[in-house]
């Protein structure tokens, strides 16, 4: 189901708890929601639909990509980017990395460890600092 963006800092400022099975109707939520607005959205994290669990999701092209409590193991190759967020107004500079190498869950719960580069890189990263409640 499309959910509305929550755009509440003090809510997004909050850490998010790891997701479990019981939450699998956010993910699908999560890809419902960012489906109806990839034209100017790359990436959710859940709590952006107001959910503090850390599940997010990402585009690849035409595909939706989940990851259910993801934990970047390595960083490398710092550079500085500007991003926008759904749930902000206008852009904001930050930190990020070049290839990430993450441990995640997928929907159906099945452990992958996966390296990442570039943009998908820079979507993740934004994306779990959203469960940290860091907000660019």
């Amino acid at each position: 189901m499309i959910k509305a963006v929550v755009k509440d800092i003090l809510f997004l400022e909050q850490k998010s708890e790891l997701a479990t099975k019981d939450d699998v109707d956010v993910i699908n939520d999560l890809i419902d929601t960012l489906r109806a607005n990839l034209d100017h959205c790359v990436g959710m994290a859940a709590n952006m639909i107001g959910v503090k669990k850390r599940i997010l999701v990402f585009s690849v092209g035409e595909m939706i990509i989940p990851m259910v409590n993801p934990v970047i193991l390595k960083k490398e190759i710092p550079y500085e980017a500007e991003e926008s967020c759904l749930s902000l107004e206008g852009f904001r500079k930050t930190t990020r990395y070049e290839k990430i190498e993450v441990e995640y869950l997928d929907r159906n719960f099945k452990k992958h460890k996966q390296v990442f580069t570039g943009f998908t890189a820079q979507i993740i990263q934004h994306e779990v600092d959203h469960f940290e409640g860091i907000i660019i």
